[in-house]
């Protein structure tokens, strides 16, 4: 199912993110993390879709201790440059005000993350 699929199911953007990283990929990441992160952080700021593709990146990539390597921080600028290159923005109001549609943002910034996670 796309993230899209579970969106028009009453799922947020973030939410409908996590869901269905968790479904494809054998992860348990709580759905619920991804609650508040829908409409752009409910203000039309950072993507939902987007945000929780790098909360996923930080869960699985993301470190314990301030002594490691922060390897996240690498997959997630990886990702934001795409986004930003593909879109001009990271914002929800301007997606919306340039007719992105979230299905689009939805569906595009899944398939960057499980491309970049590869």
């Amino acid at each position: 199912m796309k993230v899209s699929d579970y969106h028009k199911q009453g799922y947020n953007c973030a939410e409908a993110m996590i869901k269905t990283y968790n479904e494809e990929h054998g992860t348990n990441i709580p759905v619920s993390l991804g609650s508040g992160m829908g409409s752009g952080f409910t203000s039309g700021s950072l993507c939902g879709a987007i945000s929780a593709a790098t909360m996923i990146i930080g869960y699985l990539k993301g470190r314990e201790e301030s002594t490691e390597g922060n390897m996240a921080r690498g997959y997630t600028k990886e990702m934001m440059d795409a986004i930003r290159e593909k879109y001009n923005t990271h914002l929800c109001r301007d997606l919306k005000a340039n007719k992105i549609t979230c299905e689009e943002i939805e569906n595009y910034t899944y398939d960057l993350l499980v491309d970049i996670l590869k």
